[in-house]
C-alpha cells in the first residue's frame, strides 16, 4: 500500500464516529419556522450582490464556452484523441468531430494537440455526431488558392501526373489542372512524355467552375523571358546578316527558324538553288542551320530568311561551251499546261514549251509527251546568262517534214491522202496527214450537193477522212485539200437530169420567211417560194410532205434548182396529157433507191446514166420530162423569172451566212 493510501486510511474516520455526527446532525437540526417570509425574499432579486460589471464579465465567459458554427465551412479544429478509425477533433461546438483516419495519411505524425482545417460536413447525424472532413476541406482551399493564384497573376508549382490528348494533367493544389501541348513551350513540343513526373512552373489562365476545370500554362513564363531577347534582336536585325536558328516547324511552302525568341520564315524557293517539292527533303526538325535575313517587315513583325543564298549560283558555274544549238540532257521536274521544265543542273533549268515538243501544229497536253522524271534530251533554242533563262525544243531533234525532200511529190496536187481530223471551226476542218503536215479542208469542199454550215454536221473530231490535194505550197507550210474532189461533179449529170419543166418527187425540209428547201433526189436540195407550195386543194403544203415538184430554173454554176408544186396541177388542170409510157427501169431509178440524205453516195449510176441520155434518140427513150418543157404554156416562163429572183434572195441570204469565213482562207474553184 502506498503512502498515500496509508495516510488516507488513517485519516478516514470509523464508522462509529461517523454514526454520532449523523445522530447529532438529526438531534441538533433546526426545526424548520412556518413563519419564514418567502416573499420578502424573493423582492430582494437574484444576484443583487453582483455588479453591473461583474454580471457582464460572467455573461462573456458564459458565451465563450459556446461557439457557432455552420455546415458547409472550413474551419480549424484541435486534435484531442486518435484511434484506429477516427481522429477526434474539437473545434469549440457542444460536442467532439470525428473524421476517418484515411484523410490523414499525408500526415504520418499526426499527434493529439495539433490543429488542422476540416470541413463540417453535418453538424449532427443521426447519431449525433458532429461529422467533419479534411479531404473536403484540402478542396475548398486548393480553390480559394487557385482563384487567388489567377487574381493575383502569381506562380505555382505544378507536378505532371500524366499525358493526355492534346496536352499534360497537372496537379496544384491536389487540383488536377489542364496544360495545353501549345502552352508548354514557345517551339512546338513533339513528344509529351518527357515532362511527366516532373515539376513545372506554370500559370492559372483560365477556371470554369460548371465543369470543375483549370487550363494552366507554362509558355506565358517562357514568353515574357523572350520578349526581352526579342526586342533586342529586332534592334539589331539588318538586311544580309547571318543568324543561326532551329527549325521549329515544317510546312509545304516552307519552314520556320527560331532565331533565339524571334522566328523567321525560309520560304521553300530559298532553301535550294534546286527544285524540291517539300522542305523535309533536305532539311529536319531541331536541326541547326545557318541562315540570310532577305526582308524584315517592323510594322508586322515578320523576318523573311534564305539559306541558298549562302551558296554560289549554279548558273555562275554553267559550261561555256553551252550555247544556242547545244544539246543538253537532263530531268524533267514540272509539267504545266504551257510546258514543262528540264533540269541540267540543280538549279539550272530550262523550258520546253508545248509547241516545241512536236512538229504537229495543233497543240496539245505536254502531259501526252513527257511525264515528271523523264530523263531526256533537248536543244537550247535561246540562251540568256544574265536573265538566267533557257528555252528548249525537242521536236527539234526530229527532221522537219516540211523541209523533207519527198514533201512536193508525196502531196502533189491531185494526190488522195488519209488523215486524222484535229480540228473544227466555222469555215472548214484541219486534218492531219502525218506528224506535222496538216491541211485545210474548206467547209464548202465536203459535198457536192449538200449545204454545210458547219463541219461537224459532216465529220467529227478524230474521225478518219479521205481527201485530195487541191494546193501546196511548202514555203508557207499551207496544204489545201477537197473531199467531194474525190468524186465527179455530179451537177454535169444533174443539168441533163433536172431539165426546167421536168416534174420530180421532193419531200419538204424546212421552211424560211421566202420559202421553203426541198430535198431532191440524189440528196441535193432546192427552193420553192410560198406561193408555189399551194396544193390542188388550196391548202399550202407542209414540212415532211412529198409532193410532185417541176422545175422551173437550173442552174450548174450556182448550184440552185428552183421548183413549183402548182405549175403542177395547174398545168394538168389548163392541158391533159397522155399517159406516159411505161419504160424499163433506168439508171436513174436505181440512183434513187441507193441514194443517202447526208452525202452523195454513188455517182457511177449518174455517170452511166449521163452516157445513156448522150446516146442516139433511137436507143434511148425521150424523157417525159423533155416533152413536158416543151409543152409548157407560157406562163411557166414568166413565173420561173419570179421564181428565180426569190431564189436569188435566198441564196444572197446563205452567203451573208457564209461571209464569215476569213478571206486569207482560200479555196479551188468549183469550176
Amino acid at each position: 500500500m502506498s503512502e498515500l493510501e496509508k495516510n488516507e486510511v488513517e485519516e478516514s474516520p470509523s464508522a462509529e464516529a461517523v454514526a454520532n455526527v449523523e445522530k447529532a446532525d438529526v438531534t441538533e437540526r433546526p426545526v424548520r419556522h412556518d413563519d419564514f417570509d418567502w416573499d420578502e425574499f424573493g423582492k430582494k432579486g437574484f444576484g443583487e450582490n453582483y455588479s453591473k460589471d461583474e454580471v457582464n464579465n460572467m455573461v462573456s465567459d458564459y458565451d465563450q464556452t459556446m461557439t457557432e458554427i455552420q455546415e458547409h465551412e472550413v474551419i480549424k479544429g484541435t486534435v484531442v484523441g486518435i484511434n484506429d478509425r477516427d481522429v477526434i477533433l474539437n473545434i469549440g461546438f457542444k460536442s467532439d468531430g470525428l473524421v476517418s483516419t484515411s484523410e490523414f495519411r499525408d500526415l504520418p505524425d499526426l499527434k493529439i494537440g495539433d490543429e488542422v482545417e476540416v470541413y463540417i460536413d453535418e453538424q449532427e447525424n443521426a447519431q449525433g455526431q458532429l461529422i467533419l472532413s479534411r479531404r473536403k476541406a484540402k478542396i475548398v482551399k486548393a480553390w480559394e488558392n487557385i482563384q487567388k493564384a489567377l487574381d493575383e497573376d502569381s506562380i505555382i508549382d505544378a507536378t505532371i501526373k500524366r499525358r493526355t490528348k492534346g496536352g499534360l494533367i497537372a496537379d496544384i493544389f491536389g487540383i488536377e489542372s489542364f496544360l495545353p501541348g501549345s502552352q508548354i513551350d514557345v517551339k512546338p513540343i513533339r513528344d509529351f512524355d518527357i515532362f511527366v513526373g516532373k515539376k513545372m512552373e506554370v500559370k492559372v489562365v483560365k477556371i470554369n467552375y460548371s465543369n470543375d476545370n483549370v487550363v494552366v500554362s507554362h509558355k506565358v513564363l517562357i514568353e515574357k523571358d523572350l520578349e526581352k531577347q526579342k526586342a533586342e534582336i529586332l534592334e539589331n536585325l539588318e538586311k544580309g546578316q547571318v543568324l543561326e536558328g532551329i527549325i521549329k516547324n515544317m510546312t509545304n511552302f516552307g519552314v520556320f527558324i527560331d532565331l533565339g525568341g524571334v522566328d523567321g520564315l525560309l520560304h521553300i524557293t530559298d532553301i535550294s538553288w534546286g527544285r524540291i517539292n517539300h522542305p523535309e527533303e533536305v532539311l529536319k526538325l531541331d536541326q541547326k542551320v545557318n541562315v540570310v535575313v532577305l526582308d524584315f517587315d517592323e510594322d508586322k513583325k515578320r523576318i523573311s530568311l534564305g539559306m541558298k543564298q549562302l551558296t554560289p549560283h549554279p548558273w555562275d558555274s554553267l559550261e561555256s561551251t553551252i550555247e544556242v544549238g547545244s544539246k543538253v540532257k537532263g530531268k524533267i521536274v514540272n509539267v504545266a499546261d504551257y510546258g514543262a521544265f528540264l533540269e541540267i543542273l540543280p538549279g539550272v533549268e530550262g523550258l520546253i514549251h508545248v509547241s516545241e515538243m512536236s512538229w504537229s501544229q495543233h497543240l496539245r497536253n505536254p502531259q501526252d509527251f513527257i511525264k515528271i522524271g523523264d530523263e531526256i534530251e533537248g536543244v537550247v533554242l535561246t540562251l540568256d546568262r544574265d536573265e538566267r533563262k533557257m528555252s528548249l525544243g525537242i521536236k527539234q531533234l526530229t527532221e522537219d517534214p516540211w523541209t523533207k525532200q519527198d514533201i512536193m511529190t508525196k502531196y502533189a496536187v491531185g494526190t488522195t491522202h488519209k488523215g486524222i481530223v484535229r480540228n473544227l471551226t466555222n469555215f472548214g476542218l484541219f486534218l492531219e496527214l502525218e506528224e506535222g503536215i496538216d491541211g485545210l479542208v474548206h467547209v464548202s469542199d465536203l459535198s457536192w450537193t449538200k449545204k454545210i454550215k458547219h463541219p461537224s454536221e459532216f465529220v467529227k473530231v478524230n474521225e478518219e477522212l479521205e481527201v485530195k490535194v487541191l494546193e501546196l505550197d511548202a514555203e508557207n507550210r499551207r496544204l489545201a485539200l477537197g473531199h467531194k474532189q474525190l468524186e465527179e461533179n455530179p451537177w454535169d449529170t444533174f443539168e441533163t437530169v433536172f431539165t426546167p419543166g421536168s416534174v420530180h418527187k421532193c419531200t419538204i425540209m424546212a421552211k424560211v420567211e421566202k420559202g421553203a428547201s426541198l430535198e431532191l433526189p440524189y440528196g441535193i436540195e432546192g427552193f420553192v417560194s410560198n406561193r408555189n407550195l399551194k396544193k390542188e386543194d388550196g391548202s399550202t403544203a407542209d414540212i415532211g410532205e412529198s409532193l410532185d415538184f417541176q422545175v422551173i430554173e437550173f442552174s450548174k454554176n450556182d448550184k440552185r434548182i428552183i421548183l413549183s408544186h402548182l405549175h403542177v396541177h395547174s398545168e394538168q388542170e389548163s392541158k391533159p396529157k397522155k399517159a406516159p409510157k411505161k419504160s424499163k427501169p433506168n439508171a436513174i431509178d436505181k440512183v434513187n433507191k441507193g441514194v443517202e440524205k447526208s452525202t452523195l453516195g454513188d455517182l457511177e449510176a449518174l455517170s452511166s446514166l449521163k452516157e445513156q441520155m448522150e446516146q442516139p434518140a433511137d436507143k434511148v427513150e425521150p424523157a417525159p420530162a423533155k416533152s413536158e418543157e416543151k409543152e409548157a404554156p407560157a406562163k411557166a416562163k414568166a413565173d420561173a423569172k419570179v421564181e428565180k429572183a426569190d431564189a436569188t434572195a435566198e441564196e444572197s441570204d446563205t452567203k451573208a451566212d457564209d461571209s464569215e469565213t476569213p478571206a486569207d482562207d482560200s479555196k479551188p474553184s468549183d469550176s
